[in-house]
């Protein structure tokens, strides 16, 4: 666990939340292979998403970095971006039912005990903005988001929380604290070109070690954990607020 010094993680004004690895995690591949569905429907070619960053990546981001990978000119998929990205979102919905998404630990928790002191929360995430509500509602956690700031005009994360924040301050004011709550190194990128602090939790596919290597204001392995170190956050654990 790290914290750095003087820094209060539960004492900001307003929280995004990245979604995929930090409140929830997939055991299907219904967003996966709708990449390859949508350009399949729209441009009749079969795309491999071998070799592309998919963590910390947007839904463009990761679109475009498959597309460099191939033979098609630039222009040729740009033309064609809004179309397989909207597809994306209606494979993803008619597939909703074959959903299997689990909560990340201590999630319910953390957002419970954090509106508990007013905060205002909200998620910041590379998803398309209908599919990042979608796996949401689906995990039952709606109640707690009041805005978001999604890809679907953001290629680079770094815009899209930039986005986020300006949402977040709309809410809270101009001169709110806004944290980014991640778990990837992208997360920590995006938030400090933001000028921005980070929660960074080492629940995806990246370690904690590896993290820390760029010093977030906030390292812990789990929010659980990072609830559990924090006398009146830990209540809220055992169902004690």
């Amino acid at each position: 666990m790290h914290v750095q010094p003087g820094f209060a993680w539960d004492a900001q004004n307003a929280y995004l939340f990245d979604i995929d690895g930090t409140l929830l995690r997939s055991r299907d591949r219904i967003h996966y292979e709708s990449f390859a569905e949508g350009v399949r429907h729209v441009m009749g070619h079969e795309l491999s998403l071998d070799g592309v960053t998919l963590q910390g990546n947007t839904d463009p981001g990761i679109l475009r970095d498959a597309f460099v990978q191939t033979t098609l000119e630039d222009g040729h998929w740009r033309a064609a971006l809004e179309e397989i990205l909207e597809h994306m979102r209606v494979n993803v919905a008619a597939r909703r039912g074959e959903m299997k998404l689990i909560r990340m630990p201590a999630i319910e928790e953390t957002l419970r005990y954090l509106h508990s002191k007013g905060r205002a929360l909200g998620v910041a995430t590379g998803n398309l903005e209908s599919i990042g509500w979608l796996k949401i509602e689906t995990v039952g956690l709606r109640e707690w988001f009041d805005f978001g700031g999604f890809s679907d005009h953001y290629t680079e994360r770094a815009e899209m929380i930039a986005h986020a924040a300006e949402l977040a301050r709309e809410r809270t004011g101009a001169q709110a604290t806004v944290c980014v709550v991640g778990d990837t190194i992208s997360d920590i990128r995006a938030a400090r070109a933001n000028g921005l602090p980070t929660i960074a939790v080492a629940t995806g596919q990246q370690s904690f070690e590896t993290l820390m290597e760029l010093e977030p204001e906030v390292c812990a392995s789990s929010l659980e954990a990072l609830m559990e170190k924090t006398p009146e956050a830990a209540p809220f654990l055992r169902g004690r607020p």
